[in-house]
């Protein structure tokens, strides 16, 4: 099971991040103990001073395919979760400034907490959908699947031209404006719509 993020797929979020926006989809990966399920708290890490959270609508591939045309790729999966892209941001500038990759600042354990339940597609509408993101009860994300910069069918095909996709992998497709800090003690709830998909507290 491949755990596949994308970057930068909202202008907005480009904007905040004084990063240019991407021509195709960025990506990258984490690994299978990056998940965070069933509820379980985020225990915050020692090695860094500043995580930062990123929701996320999340796609999980239905099938296996390879060079998928954008045409057929909503053949490809058939069910939206929620989850969040923890983000070590300090460990992020000092891989930038070095000219580093920075997978040490995105990929650590437990930094992908995920809904446990996916709602099909064909109960929603992606031209409307909306998702957010509460912390400690304030809201601090909103996004709209119709903001992307590259939809699902697009991520779906670029991706698919640079290796297997498989039943079950998993596509954070990136996150709006919005992004900040954790602290111990907070609570994060995650919604698509008014359905409540994750609510994780942080220790």
């Amino acid at each position: 099971m491949k755990i596949i993020c994308i970057g930068r797929n909202y202008a907005d979020h480009a904007k905040e991040m004084n990063a240019p926006l991407p021509t195709v989809p960025m990506f990258f990966m984490k690994p299978d103990v990056a998940l965070l399920k069933n509820g379980n708290p985020f225990y915050y890490p020692e090695f860094s001073k500043d995580i930062h959270y990123e929701c996320e609508l999340v796609v999980r591939i239905s099938k296996a395919g390879k060079n998928i045309a954008e045409k057929f790729a909503h053949n490809y999966y058939s069910e939206i979760g929620l989850g969040i892209d923890f983000t070590a941001r300090d460990l992020q500038q000092l891989c930038k400034e070095k000219g580093q990759p920075w997978e040490i600042a995105k990929s650590f354990e437990a930094s992908a907490p995920i809904s446990e339940r996916f709602i099909p597609i064909k109960e929603l509408d992606l031209s409307t959908l909306e998702f957010s993101l509460d912390q400690n009860g304030k809201r601090v994300q909103t996004g709209h699947a119709k903001d992307m910069i590259f939809g699902i069918d697009q991520l779906i095909a670029y991706v698919s031209r640079f290796m297997t996709l498989k039943t079950g992998d998993l596509i954070y497709t990136g996150t709006p404006q919005g992004v900040g800090p954790i602290a111990i003690g907070d609570v994060l709830i995650g919604k698509i719509g008014t359905e409540e998909m994750f609510r994780l507290e942080v220790k």
